[in-house]
């Protein structure tokens, strides 16, 4: 019996589904009709809910997003209901399977010589490289998301008082800048933003070399150059430097409210993830620098 075409006969006649969704129902039961063969399970009648349970673990290890794995789960129930529904099955094996709780991984962060190395790649006597160490500097500076820092207008910098006015967040945030940040935004704005702007109405603060409002993409290619450049053997992402500002204030005893409001997270939850980093970090430093925490417990009398 072709049980995925029933079943999607099935979704067409009895339920209220939109195509894309109708599509990802019929990819994720497919995918998990493969899997039963490799099992050698004949039918998805004959699998149990360790079979299912089997199937998710196998998503999970081929590091598929919590997201996808739920809507697996859902499209599964879908299908064993329908089985239910048409006297196949007495009860749904996929009810009570649940996702294994995967601990989160901390993010990245850049020690004080990687950020060192990494702001000193641009080369900023080329219009590329100044722009890009603006870039860089602005992000390390304030800790706000990329998204943020490509939709910035000139507007919502002020280098006289070394302020940032971040509209990314519901209700905006104000961040300080440090002077070295401003004076490479400062000589950005005045020797390169001003010859490559494709029109005086463009507002955007950052361009791309066509005179255009840089992407985030773009951004992304320009950072993992400069890592490389920079030998630093880390995965390095586009929140890399967010990260690495929010632990390095912690670390510099900055209390995670004023961290929280910089950043602009609405759950301080979403801040005290710097508070376990730097734990970690001072766990590291304490077992590799400690005399006695070197000896591995033995001492002995």
């Amino acid at each position: 019996m072709d049980y995925l075409a029933s079943f999607e006969q099935y979704l067409v006649d009895y339920k209220s589904l939109a195509s894309n969704t109708l599509s990802s129902y019929r990819k994720d039961v497919e995918c998990y009709l493969h899997f039963l063969e490799e099992e050698g399970v004949l039918s998805p009648i004959e699998a149990g809910e360790g079979t299912i349970r089997r199937y998710i673990d196998n998503l999970q290890e081929a590091g598929k997003s919590p997201s996808t794995i739920t809507r697996s789960l859902a499209s599964l129930r879908s299908f064993y209901q329908y089985l239910m529904l048409f006297g196949y099955l007495d009860q749904n094996p996929a009810r009570d399977v649940k996702m294994k709780r995967v601990q989160k991984k901390l993010p990245q962060i850049l020690n004080s010589q990687e950020i060192e190395r990494l702001l000193n790649q641009p080369n900023p006597l080329e219009f590329k490289g100044c722009r890009d160490k603006a870039m860089l500097e602005l992000l390390y500076a304030t800790g706000i998301r990329v998204s943020e820092l490509v939709s910035l207008d000139i507007e919502d910098v002020n280098l006289e008082v070394g302020i940032l006015h971040c509209r990314g967040s519901r209700n905006g945030r104000v961040i300080p800048i440090y002077p070295t940040a401003v004076e490479a935004v400062a000589d950005y704005m005045s020797r390169v933003r001003a010859v490559i702007a494709a029109s005086n109405s463009e507002n955007a603060l950052f361009l791309n070399l066509n005179g255009q409002r840089l992407t985030r993409q773009g951004f992304w290619k320009i950072i993992k150059s400069c890592a490389q450049s920079a030998h630093i053997n880390k995965d390095i992402t586009p929140h890399t430097l967010r990260h690495s500002f929010a632990a390095h204030l912690l670390e510099n005893g900055a209390q995670l409210k004023d961290i929280q409001e910089m950043m602009g997270h609405v759950d301080i939850s979403s801040t005290q993830v710097y508070a376990q980093i730097v734990q970690e970090r001072f766990k590291d430093v304490y077992q590799n620098c400690h005399p006695r925490a070197k000896q591995g417990g033995n001492n002995s009398k």
